[in-house]
């Protein structure tokens, strides 16, 4: 069955967008989660950053879809499809297992965020707006929100460094990855600036209550869209 990978990709990705509906909106973890309670943590982007998953749900529905319905067969979109699946189905469960632990959270938002790389390295050159963007986008935020999470694991649980080191820890895994995916690819800059909307965040987050970590935050977001901006030429 050609068409089983676009019709799998369109489900989990139907179980995916729909997950808030289910467990609710994620906006981070409660404080209480955590054995050092975590408030208005510094490794964590402002409230508005996370407005991101409504675009990326959007245009992962469009792009299910379409591919569905005009690339159900199409050998470039299903070496795309498989990684794809591996990363939307479980987190489709996401929300509703950070809601109740945090370290099991971290531990299904890394396995999403390989299988979601894997799967940008998988798109194909053409078909970018309908393929490789959507994807690059969840890649993007979920590298960030990946190292967010262990930081906050890390931070809560008290393990080697305080809160502040943690961020600092956060901004150096999320630099030291998307540099990495994004040179290694040569394309898909959404990748990129799905990253610097994070990392933007951090430092709107940061700029009062610790403005050294804030300026950092700054920075690390002119380095990955100096970044993403070099590999837009080969898209």
């Amino acid at each position: 069955m050609p068409r089983l990978p676009a019709i799998l990709t369109a489900l989990v990705t139907a179980a995916f967008v729909l997950s808030p509906a289910v467990f609710g909106q994620f906006g981070g973890y409660e404080p209480s989660q955590f054995p050092i309670p975590q408030d208005s943590p510094k490794a964590q982007p402002a409230g508005y950053a996370f407005a991101i998953w409504g675009l990326i749900y959007a245009w992962l529905a469009v792009s299910a879809g379409v591919g569905l319905w005009r690339h159900g067969a199409d050998g470039g979109w299903t070496r795309t499809r498989w990684a794809l699946i591996a990363s939307l189905g479980p987190g489709a469960l996401w929300i509703g297992i950070a809601m109740g632990d945090p370290v099991w959270a971290t531990v299904l938002i890394f396995w999403m965020l390989a299988s979601a790389i894997a799967a940008l390295f998988a798109t194909p050159l053409r078909d970018r707006w309908v393929l490789q963007v959507p994807v690059a986008l969840y890649a993007g935020w979920l590298t960030a929100a990946s190292f967010v999470s262990l930081a906050l694991i890390g931070a809560g649980w008290g393990v080697l460094t305080g809160e502040t080191g943690w961020a600092i820890l956060t901004l150096l895994g999320v630099l030291a990855v998307g540099i990495t995916v994004q040179t290694r690819l040569r394309r898909a800059p959404a990748y990129g600036i799905a990253i610097v909307w994070a990392l933007i965040g951090v430092a709107v987050n940061n700029i009062t209550a610790a403005p050294v970590l804030g300026a950092l935050a700054l920075i690390g977001a002119v380095i990955m869209g100096v970044t993403a901006w070099r590999c837009r030429e080969t898209v």
